[in-house]
Parts: structure tokens; C-alpha cells; sequence
């Protein structure tokens, strides 16, 4: 039987969001490292192992809000160092709760996924937020992102390292905590949202 870092088995995990069910790849394999082999085949990610996608998302988590100037190079093209910290970060969270990691980060992705956002429509030369449905594969990028966020802000100039709290950010997440930056991004958008209907 093929397990992931040959510790976790992910074949008996379900994803539970019937929405989100075949964009979270848990296919069986040792090493979640494809190197980018088929990144120029557009809406190729959903078919690349979910912990793969954390990976390359710690990698390069995008900016920060609309500015374009908050943004993390902490980790750029260091793969073996992302891998070795995912390692780590999902040992603390097996350690913590005492369950298949794999299956914590599947329902904080769920969790931190939402399900409405905004996007602004031109009406007569004037400018009004308008909420929208949010794509399923989309939904899966922005927990990504948020929770790899999230992990950065919380070790940021402080003695933390990377892997406690990029664990400590999956297991808010998991537990539905507004303490979570994922979380409380998700409820933040969905408001907006409802706001704008």
C-alpha cells in the first residue's frame, strides 16, 4: 500500500463538500513532488495531490489584499525546505489530535472554503458590488492561500517556526476557530456577500 511520506494513508479519506469532491485529488502517492511537469496545461492543479498543492502554495502565497505589496518570498523555489516543513507541520498536527493528518487538512479546506464572493458591476457609469457564486476550484485555491497566509502572519518576527504555524493554522481551521486567518477571511468575503445582494 502506497502512503503519503510513507506514513499516512490517504486511501479511505472522503472529501465530505460534494462541491469541492473532485477537485481535491487524494490519489495514493509516496513523494508529493511532480515538479511542475504539467503547469503549462491550464486547470491542470485539481489533478495534482492536495498536499502538493499546500506545498506549492508555501512556496509563493500571493499577495496580501488588492495593493500588491504585502507578499512572502520567504520560501521561493526552496522545495526540498516546503516539503520538509509540510512533513513536519502535519507530524504536529497527527501529534496534536491524534488523527490522519491528511484528513484534518481535507476539513480545514473545506472549512476555510467559501461559498459567495463579490465582484463589481458598472451600472450607468457607477461602480456596485455584485455577490457571485465562487468556482469550486477557486474555493480550493483561496483556503489554500488563506491558510498559507495565515501561517506566515503568525510566525512573522517571532520565535515560531514555519511548520508550528502552518499546524497551529490547519488545526483552527479544522476546529472552525475564528482565530483562524482563513476562517475569519471566509466569513469576512461571505458577509460582504450577503451585504451585496
Amino acid at each position: 500500500m502506497i502512503k503519503l511520506f510513507d506514513k499516512w494513508d490517504t486511501s479511505n479519506i472522503s472529501v465530505a463538500d460534494p462541491g469541492l469532491r473532485q477537485y481535491i485529488n487524494l490519489q495514493p502517492i509516496l513523494v508529493p513532488r511532480t515538479f511542475g511537469r504539467n503547469s503549462n496545461i491550464q486547470f491542470w492543479k485539481s489533478k495534482y495531490h492536495i498536499v502538493e498543492r499546500l506545498t506549492n502554495k508555501l512556496m509563493n502565497t500571493g499577495h496580501r489584499g488588492k495593493t500588491h505589496r504585502m507578499r512572502s518570498g520567504n520560501f521561493t523555489g526552496k522545495g526540498l525546505h516546503v516539503y520538509n516543513t509540510v512533513q513536519k507541520a502535519l507530524e504536529m498536527v497527527e501529534k496534536k489530535l491524534n488523527k490522519n493528518p491528511v484528513e484534518v487538512l481535507i476539513k480545514a479546506i473545506e472549512n476555510a472554503a467559501p461559498r459567495d464572493e463579490i465582484t463589481t458591476i458598472e451600472y450607468g457609469g457607477a461602480r456596485y458590488p455584485q455577490a457571485v457564486e465562487m468556482s469550486p476550484q477557486r474555493r480550493v485555491d483561496f483556503a489554500l492561500r488563506t491558510i498559507t497566509q495565515g501561517s506566515y502572519q503568525k510566525t512573522f518576527r517571532k520565535k515560531m517556526s514555519i511548520a508550528t504555524g502552518l499546524a497551529e493554522e490547519i488545526i483552527s481551521a479544522y476546529n472552525l476557530d475564528n482565530k483562524s486567518y482563513a476562517i475569519s477571511k471566509k466569513f469576512e468575503l461571505e458577509r460582504q456577500a450577503d451585504a451585496a445582494r
